[in-house]
């Protein structure tokens, strides 16, 4: 194993996901710390998860570390730990180094990102406390959406405070990113100059990429906006946002709008787009039709955006893995013509560990 090595963290409410790049980029183990604060268990590699009581993500933290050494891996030989955020808020964007300074602005934009920023936090604090010699990294999901032009990213709000960080901020962006890296490598091919990019998984969002860059996204604000996805609502009217606060109060809209919508609520079974495929009912069906229908009718406003369209790639879980969805899009788009589309597997995770090492400098970098 070369050492020096990276590792990747993304932190969720209940769960950490973690991978352990070395030297050449390669992956050499993967550990999830799954129910914090719940039912806590850990998985290590392949292996069944292991029941372990993790009351806090400090804990969590412990037992990753514990597990790496488990693992022949000396947290000596880290070079750094990189953190997925999903929002940078207005003035974070590039990949850096977090100083105090940068976790001030992560923690300012936690009102923006309530259900993601405060865990990110707790993970960048409980690793400075474990290992304070530890440089640590931030990637913002977020960043690569910068170049969208301030039409695309404005809404038709007053110029007021209180309406100054509302902006289409767009998510997805260290997939998107990473698939306009890895493009020639995964495809053989250059990359096109107008590319209409599909990261459908249970969070789901389109981007038009134009010479290499953003210029528009389905997702705004925040993560819930754009296509129908797992528990997500995606497009809705903010009358209709306002209208179920007034009626529900805030914390149960936003639970509706976050946790109880999209395929789950469109079928009233599951969000799980492989168990609505193998299901036989009028609402399962429906569920991924609506999924396909907004995939299509917004790829509509993002072609518009590039002034046509050269290709179509597909990433993530269900982009990737789900033949009928792939082929009902690339069947409704059929009148933007013969288009070449590419399978671009998501690589988040390699390509943090790639700008990590690029930031530091370090010296094994490949």
């Amino acid at each position: 194993m070369t050492q020096a090595l990276v590792l990747v963290v993304n932190a969720g409410s209940s769960s950490i996901k973690a991978a352990v790049f070395d030297g050449g980029l390669t992956e050499v183990l993967r550990i999830e710390a799954q129910g914090i604060g719940q039912t806590g268990a850990l998985q290590v590699g392949s292996a069944p998860a292991q029941p372990r009581a993790l009351p806090d993500h400090q804990t969590a933290f412990r037992a990753l570390l514990e597990a790496l050494r488990g693992e022949g891996i000396d947290t000596g030989d880290l070079t750094a730990a990189a953190h997925r955020i999903v929002h940078g808020g207005p003035d974070l964007a590039e990949t850096c180094v977090i100083s105090p300074k940068v976790r001030a602005a992560i923690a300012a934009a936690a009102p923006l990102a309530p259900l993601h920023n405060p865990h990110h936090l707790g993970a960048i604090d409980a690793l400075a406390s474990l290992m304070p010699d530890l440089p640590q990294v931030a990637a913002f999901d977020t960043g690569f959406h910068r170049t969208n032009p301030d039409v695309a990213r404005r809404y038709a709000l007053p110029d007021r405070a209180e309406t100054a960080a509302l902006r289409r901020y767009g998510f997805h962006g260290i997939s998107y990113e990473s698939l306009v890296a890895n493009f020639r490598e995964t495809t053989g091919t250059g990359l096109p100059r107008r590319l209409l990019a599909l990261h459908l998984g249970n969070g789901a969002s389109l981007c038009a990429i134009r010479e290499g860059q953003s210029v528009a996204t389905t997702m705004g604000f925040s993560p819930l906006s754009g296509l129908t996805m797992g528990t997500r609502a995606g497009e809705i009217d903010a009358g209709a946002v306002v209208h179920l606060v007034r009626d529900m109060g805030l914390e149960e809209a936003q639970t509706l709008l976050h946790h109880e919508s999209g395929l789950l609520g469109l079928s009233g079974l599951t969000a799980d787009m492989r168990q609505l495929a193998e299901t036989d009912s009028d609402a399962a069906r429906f569920a991924r039709d609506h999924f396909c229908y907004w995939i299509t009718r917004q790829a509509g406003s993002m072609i518009a955006a590039m002034g046509g369209i050269d290709g179509i790639a597909f990433t993530g879980g269900i982009g990737e893995n789900d033949s009928g969805v792939r082929e009902k899009v690339l069947a409704n788009l059929r009148w933007a013509g013969n288009i070449p589309s590419w399978i671009i597997p998501a690589a988040e995770e390699k390509h943090i560990a790639r700008q990590t090492r690029a930031l530091l400098k370090d010296p094994a970098l490949s």
